[in-house]
């Protein structure tokens, strides 16, 4: 543990910066402490127990500081909460810390009034959650199971769908984004994972940013299927991405399809400790330009672009799903242990387009790829596997 003095406050359900050291789920806000080689949190009594079970982490109950006297004087529960903090900071000795950007203003201007010099560092924490721990890859890779099978029910109903005309129908009735979503919602749940959101789309919808789709599905067109679900234990994500048609595909799909296959190839034969996300980026947009189509790398400054290969290879997944680092055209350079989402595409407005995106882990000796899953168009061809 490093001997920087530390302040954190809130809950490990939305602050992946404490649920990287705290492993279990606290829905109710609390303050931590890291100051003088230790680690110290001020929670309620009922959480003291689980908190105590941590290994290396003191934990205090706020009556320690000062809750019961200060509730007795009538006051308000966040100002409870603003003096015990800083009672507890005097008790550990903390003149001043830093703290993630996220850390509340209320409390940061409190403590600061009252003597505590403050200083925001967000690369201090966000590159410690960068190296995943064993238990936090084993929450990754349920995750991808899960993030599997729910693309297994998905694909078990492309497979049994019929084209009729334009239509494509199941069961007599058209197959639809949303079918196909609460097929992928009983698949979580059955692996112990769950998602608030993730994108079924069809269509043109398939090149709208982050479209989560929806609406019956037609013959010919791209459905892009991108998961992202969360481990229930550990709180950690995982992101996958594939591409499927229901009955003959379009020739600008296959190319499409194609060229995002040879660019994640490209991509995940450039990914080692030390590379940087610019290099690895550029392996992918290599493959996109030789074929014509433009990419982050080619456009001009100010241009938005809308087709090709617009948008970044990916990021960093773990108890956030879009975390450091970002693989674009930035200089960052890749570490050993880095979780990475590697997510080619390339699109055409008002037709659609085609993704793929598999995780992948960094190691000295060449990437692990988390993703064990199929790439092919066809879903016939995968439900058949």
């Amino acid at each position: 543990m490093s001997s920087m003095t530390t302040l954190m406050y809130g809950d490990t359900v939305r602050s992946p910066d404490i649920r990287h050291l705290i492993p279990h789920a606290v829905a109710d806000p609390f303050l931590l402490i890291e100051h003088g080689g230790e680690r110290h949190v001020v929670v309620r009594s009922l959480e003291v127990e689980r908190m105590n079970g941590v290994p290396g982490l003191h934990a205090h109950p706020d009556e320690e500081f000062g809750r019961d006297q200060l509730q007795a004087q009538g006051l308000a529960a966040h100002e409870i909460q603003h003096q015990v903090a800083l009672n507890a900071c005097r008790a550990l000795r903390v003149d001043g810390a830093t703290v993630p950007p996220e850390f509340p203003v209320g409390l940061a201007d409190f403590l600061r009034a009252n003597g505590i010099a403050l200083s925001v560092d967000e690369l201090l924490f966000t590159n410690r959650r960068r190296v995943k721990s064993a238990t936090q890859l084993e929450g990754i890779r349920r995750a991808q199971r899960g993030a599997e099978a729910a693309v297994d029910a998905i694909t078990g109903l492309l497979a049994r769908a019929e084209v009729a005309g334009e239509a494509v129908l199941l069961d007599g009735e058209p197959l639809s984004c949303e079918r196909l979503k609460a097929a992928a919602r009983e698949a979580f749940a059955a692996s112990g994972v769950s998602a608030d959101e993730f994108i079924v789309a069809h269509g043109y919808q398939t090149c709208v940013g982050h479209h989560m789709g929806s609406g019956a599905i037609l013959a010919g067109e791209p459905i892009t299927v991108d998961l992202w679900p969360r481990d229930e234990e550990t709180g950690c994500y995982t992101d996958m991405t594939r591409t499927y048609v229901v009955g003959e595909a379009p020739q600008e799909l296959l190319t499409y399809h194609r060229l995002c296959k040879e660019a994640l190839d490209r991509a995940l034969a450039a990914i080692r400790p030390g590379a940087s996300a610019r290099e690895v980026h550029g392996a992918a947009c290599e493959v996109f330009e030789a074929a014509g189509y433009p990419t982050q790398r080619t456009k001009q400054p100010g241009e938005v672009l809308l087709d090709g290969f617009f948008h970044s290879l990916g990021h960093g997944v773990g108890l956030e799903v879009h975390e450091a680092p970002g693989l674009g055209q930035n200089d960052e350079l890749l570490v050993e242990g880095d979780v990475l989402a590697v997510e080619p595409g390339c699109y055409r407005q008002g037709f659609g387009g085609a993704r793929l995106e598999d995780l992948v882990v960094v190691r000295a000796d060449g990437p692990e790829v988390i993703t064990s899953y199929r790439y092919d168009l066809d879903p016939r061809a995968v439900a058949g596997a």
